[in-house]
């Protein structure tokens, strides 16, 4: 199983937009794709409430997940987002 460790960019953590855009992204992915708080218990990343609940900050380490064809491409996909700046359009 694809995982990646990534450290949360943005300034508000995984909260409002850049939570909504992050469930966005896994959402559209042709696996499920999950994130966990590191030591955590792991969510799906393809839900904005499941991201905000989470409770991840600004310089948290969070540990994105998948399974299945395209795992890979999928974290990968995530994990670039959660690890960029999202507050600002």
């Amino acid at each position: 199983m694809p995982e990646k460790r990534v450290t949360v960019a943005s300034k508000v953590g995984l909260h409002a937009r850049p939570a909504a855009l992050v469930a966005k992204a896994a959402a559209a992915q042709p696996v499920a794709v999950r994130i966990a708080k590191a030591g955590g218990e792991p969510v799906a990343a393809g839900s904005v409430l499941n991201l905000m609940t989470l409770a991840a900050a600004f310089g948290d380490e969070v540990v994105i997940s998948a399974e299945g064809e395209g795992a890979e491409a999928a974290v990968d996909a995530v994990a670039k987002l959660v690890s960029t700046d999202l507050d600002t359009p």
